[in-house]
């Protein structure tokens, strides 16, 4: 059994950070047993996260990882396009009201 990974970062963070990223991750994947990531959704830094462990995922694929929703995702109808594929919800917050769930 593998540790798990956290990323949850800030919203405002350059695209050049992603190779050294990607060098961090594969370093956490080949040289520790880290085979699971949980990623954040609110800034540029949890998106690069998130595509680079997508890219990742093909080339290791005994990694997983969940982008940690804040709230219940809305209800879906037709235009919804996003793919909640890749998310979880922490335990427990279906119970919470929106406004008392994890802060921003």
């Amino acid at each position: 059994m593998g540790t798990a990974c956290t990323f949850f970062g800030h919203r405002n963070c350059p695209s050049s950070i992603k190779p050294k990223l990607r060098e961090v991750l594969i370093d956490l994947i080949e040289n520790h047993p880290v085979d699971m990531f949980y990623v954040g959704q609110q800034g540029a830094f949890d998106g690069i996260v998130r595509s680079v462990l997508k890219e990742l995922a093909s080339v290791y694929p005994h990694i997983r990882y969940a982008v940690v929703l804040e709230r219940l995702p809305p209800k879906r109808d037709e235009f919804d396009t996003c793919d909640y594929s890749d998310t979880m919800l922490p335990e427990g917050i279906e119970t919470v009201h929106p406004r008392f769930a994890i802060s921003l």
